[in-house]
């Protein structure tokens, strides 16, 4: 008495397996941008509003578009002076006078990508 095992291998498994993982990654990049979001600090909401996730060829990418100030927010700056770019000086409203230069103090960093992908990277 004698047993035999056939086992076919479906040639169509590759591409069930990419379309698995690029499931999955879209849903761990929508988590993480979830978590981005809520963390980022709001003021316009133009920072909160850039943050983007995306799939390609196996990968993920979880950023920040076109903010160019992401980087302040997420580890902060430090003092610095700030000076006008194309006038002889600088005035906001609520100020006495116009003034050549601004010593900023800088800002406490306000992280909110790092954490986001901390707090998701046991699933990675």
């Amino acid at each position: 008495m004698g047993v035999d095992y056939h086992v076919v291998v479906n040639h169509g498994w590759p591409g069930w397996v990419r379309n698995a993982v690029t499931r999955y990654l879209n849903r761990l990049g929508r988590e993480i941008q979830n978590d981005a979001e809520r963390l980022a600090p709001v003021k316009t909401g133009r920072l909160r509003a850039s943050l983007y996730h995306e799939v390609n060829r196996g990968e993920l990418r979880v950023g920040v578009r076109e903010v160019p100030y992401w980087m302040a927010v997420e580890y902060g700056s430090g003092p610095h002076i700030i000076t006008p770019k194309t006038k002889k000086a600088l005035y906001w409203p609520g100020a006495d006078h116009p003034v050549a230069k601004v010593n900023h103090p800088g800002t406490p960093a306000q992280p909110f990508l790092r954490p986001a992908l901390l707090k998701r990277r046991g699933r990675l």
